[in-house]
């Protein structure tokens, strides 16, 4: 009798295990069934509105909507032209994208004064919010948004330009000096910084309205970080502005190229000099014992 009920007792015991590693199991099922087919998030609302203002602090430097190609293209119903999948990857990774030989990448390049289109560090929601502003516009329909048209700026001095570029004046609201990271003829024996691009050419770059807009709206990636929380002033960028057009007709003053011959002369004397006492110590090194021999 009581192994009858020790043999039920084991067999409860064994039934109840079974059925808990059956119950965690199962959880383990769910768990990665669920992982496997996650619950999609709600898409973050991508509309017309916020584009615009996408639109107006990235591109308003180089492009317009029906108003002519300016730096780069007018987007006026590019939406339609351009494979939509194929905008979305351009307009996130244009570099990326040019890189691969993508041909209409090399011939907008080509069309457009070899003027690549920065990387902006936009991310796939603003990405779409932007394409929903541009297909509102694709149309110029009545009611649609319209585009702000930038205020003109005051009269520049190239003058004060070259004392911001130079970094001999402070720019007002604590930002650094275009030296550090661009290099300009005629100014400095050396150059400038090389974060950033010569910026000799600049204005047959990018013409007028298309540098007005770019010192206005600063959209490159690493410019934005700079400057977004210390924006030049409307005098400021009028005074770069002038600055740039003077020297974009300007060539590297001969001055400056007889310092830089000079400084390659110095150095090259001073080397010289530095091997040619090297050399006699060599050889002081290899007399010397020779004497002390012959002598012994």
């Amino acid at each position: 009798m009581q192994c009858s009920m020790r043999s039920a007792d084991v067999s409860r015991r064994r039934l109840d295990a079974v059925r808990r590693v059956g119950a965690l199991c199962l959880l383990a099922g769910i768990l990665l069934m669920a992982r496997a087919h996650p619950v999609a998030a709600a898409p973050v609302a991508q509309t017309p509105a916020e584009g615009e203002k996408i639109f107006q602090e990235k591109c308003t430097a180089c492009h317009t909507i029906g108003k002519g190609p300016l730096v780069g293209p007018d987007l006026q119903g590019v939406t339609q032209a351009r494979d939509r999948a194929w905008l979305t990857r351009w307009i996130m990774q244009p570099d990326v994208v040019l890189a691969e030989q993508d041909p209409i990448a090399v011939q907008l390049l080509a069309q457009y004064n070899n003027v690549p289109m920065p990387n902006l560090g936009l991310n796939e929601s603003q990405v779409a919010a932007l394409l929903a502003y541009l297909e509102s516009q694709a149309g110029g329909a009545a009611g649609a948004v319209q585009q702000a048209a930038p205020a003109a700026l005051p009269t520049g001095d190239p003058a004060a330009g070259r004392a911001l570029f130079m970094g001999t004046a402070r720019f007002q609201n604590g930002g650094p000096s275009c030296l550090a990271c661009h290099s300009i003829a005629g100014v400095g024996a050396l150059g400038g910084g090389t974060l950033g691009p010569d910026l000799t050419a600049a204005f047959n770059k990018y013409g007028d309205a298309g540098l007005a807009a770019f010192l206005n709206t600063t959209p490159t990636l690493t410019m934005n970080a700079v400057w977004s929380r210390q924006p030049l002033t409307p005098q400021e960028q009028a005074d770069l502005w002038a600055f740039l057009q003077q020297a974009s007709l300007a060539a590297r003053d001969p001055a400056t190229l007889n310092q830089l011959i000079g400084l390659s002369v110095v150095g090259c004397a001073v080397l010289l000099l530095l091997a040619q006492l090297r050399w006699r110590r060599r050889l002081r090194g290899v007399r010397r014992p020779m004497v002390a021999r012959a002598t012994h």
